[in-house]
């Protein structure tokens, strides 16, 4: 029996998961992640990597980050304290959804995940102060690969809801989208 259910969101290979709380006067228990109940929304690797972060500020922005082939990865984004608003983009080459942008509101209270797939950016931005995410990666890390876009830039039409409070300057360096760039082949 899945203590998830997964539900597919606009941007094809994107996935919004809800655990299941299992609970009783104690307290409760959901589980942050099973392989086998995942294949369907389409895991298909072991964890390679998990990063838990903590980001203090309210209205602080994080993102727009992807790994390049071939060390793409999958991302399981979970928030685990505080409330964002998490943010992917479809950035795969020739992609019927190329540059579309999806979000959705992630707490530690409503337990929702997003599964994004090879192939998407991926951003947020903090709702309260001291957020904490959990993420479980399908690679490795590898800063050779590490690449993004800038969450600043006008052409993804992001409307941030509350006033940028903080952007790391590596993120604001992230180069604008310019008709050079055709996303990556997954």
């Amino acid at each position: 029996m899945s203590r998830f259910e997964i539900h597919s969101l606009p941007l094809q290979g994107l996935k919004l998961i809800e655990r299941q709380k299992m609970g009783d006067s104690r307290g409760f228990l959901a589980r942050m992640f099973c392989t086998e109940d995942l294949k369907p929304a389409g895991w298909k690797n072991t964890i390679q990597q998990i990063n838990h972060t903590m980001t203090e500020k309210k209205g602080t922005v994080r993102g727009f980050h992807y790994q390049i082939p071939p060390h793409s990865e999958m991302k399981l984004v979970s928030c685990i304290a505080g409330k964002i608003l998490d943010f992917a983009i479809d950035i795969r080459k020739g992609s019927d959804t190329f540059l579309q942008v999806y979000s959705e509101e992630l707490s530690a209270e409503n337990g929702k995940a997003l599964l994004i797939p090879e192939g998407f950016a991926h951003g947020f931005q903090s709702l309260t102060d001291n957020v904490e995410l959990l993420y479980c990666h399908s690679e490795a890390y590898m800063a050779d690969a590490e690449a993004g876009l800038n969450p600043l830039d006008p052409s993804l039409n992001i409307s941030w809801p509350l006033e940028i409070s903080d952007l790391s300057e590596r993120d604001k360096k992230h180069p604008l989208i310019n008709e050079q760039f055709e996303g990556i082949k997954i």
